[in-house]
């Protein structure tokens, strides 16, 4: 390796999307395993366009809230992110008590959550291409680097309900933004799904919202994760390490677009998610959530049980 490569191969946490030097940020792991904060836009919150989305009770009676929806984005490439996919893995398995070994128990929520993994494929320039690494996912990250006016685009960043992002491996910073993320009233979804090809999963999704869109348009998405990824990094940053991933997004696609939406109409859509050589539903999950495209906020996510012939 070159002394240039060296250099870039210390920055793989990193890339500035500023416009001069003092934009640039990075993000670490020090020698005892914690993360520094260094970005002057971690856990930085964007209020714009907070009601556009109004819930209805009937009086005496308190809607259940849905789960918070938490996005990691990460790479195999990148040494900074392990720690990360541990943390996200374990909080996914709703073991938040220890999520960390860094972190005491007391940033343990109770908060419900649903978990989703993007793997990056930038950083597979450096030495190791990530096997679940797809540029879609990278489109995404950029999407909310532009919503949340981040000056940056790191790995590994976690964002909360489309609204927040910090360090994926700061488990205090995590749990500290899911308990102080917006919460709304679940939905009921219900699917049907059939297998027109081997390769192809449709699903048809109806539901009736317990909240009132005002003045703006909510996508249905639709994600497909698979979990209990083991892998011998043998080479880039990595190298010599066992990686584990978990809830890894292996399909995304769009099930239907609302706008100004009552609770008393019923939502439907219908996504084609293409599957994957060595897809086992065994190892797999769906998630529906519903966002808005132009703030990337997010209004409500929920697992969705995949049939025994899916």
């Amino acid at each position: 390796m070159t002394k240039l490569q060296t250099m870039i191969s210390r920055l793989c946490c990193f890339f500035s999307v500023g416009k001069t030097a003092g934009n640039v940020t990075k993000v670490s792991s020090a020698p005892n395993g914690d993360s520094q904060r260094v970005s002057r836009n971690d856990a930085k919150v964007v209020d714009e366009s907070r009601k556009v989305v109004t819930t209805e009770s009937k009086p005496g009676k308190v809607p259940i809230q849905g789960a918070v929806l938490v996005e990691l984005f990460t790479s195999q490439g990148c040494s900074s992110c392990p720690e990360a996919d541990l943390l996200i893995s374990k909080l996914g398995r709703r073991d938040a008590n220890d999520a960390t070994t860094h972190a005491p128990t007391s940033v343990a929520t109770d908060v419900p959550v649903v978990v989703l993994a993007y793997h990056v494929d930038y950083w597979d320039y450096l030495g190791w291409k990530d096997p679940f690494a797809n540029s879609l996912c990278g489109v995404r990250q950029r999407a909310y680097v532009q919503a949340l006016q981040q000056d940056s685009i790191y790995t590994p960043e976690v964002v909360i309900q489309g609204h927040a992002h910090c360090i994926g491996s700061n488990a205090e910073a995590v749990f500290s933004l899911i308990e102080a993320a917006s919460r709304f009233p679940a939905s009921d979804i219900r699917a049907s799904f059939s297998r027109p090809l081997p390769s192809v999963l449709e699903v048809s999704l109806s539901a009736n919202l317990k909240f009132r869109v005002d003045g703006c348009s909510l996508d249905m998405m639709v994600a497909i994760f698979e979990s209990g990824h083991v892998t011998d990094c043998s080479k880039g940053e990595n190298r010599g390490r066992v990686l584990t991933n978990d809830f890894v997004v292996r399909c995304l696609e769009k099930a239907c677009t609302l706008r100004d939406w009552s609770t008393k109409k019923s939502v439907k859509g219908e996504a084609k998610l293409g599957l994957w050589e060595g897809y086992s539903k065994a190892k797999c999950g769906m998630v529906v959530f519903f966002q808005n495209s132009s703030t990337m906020e997010v209004y409500g996510a929920q697992h969705i049980e995949l049939p025994k012939d899916a």
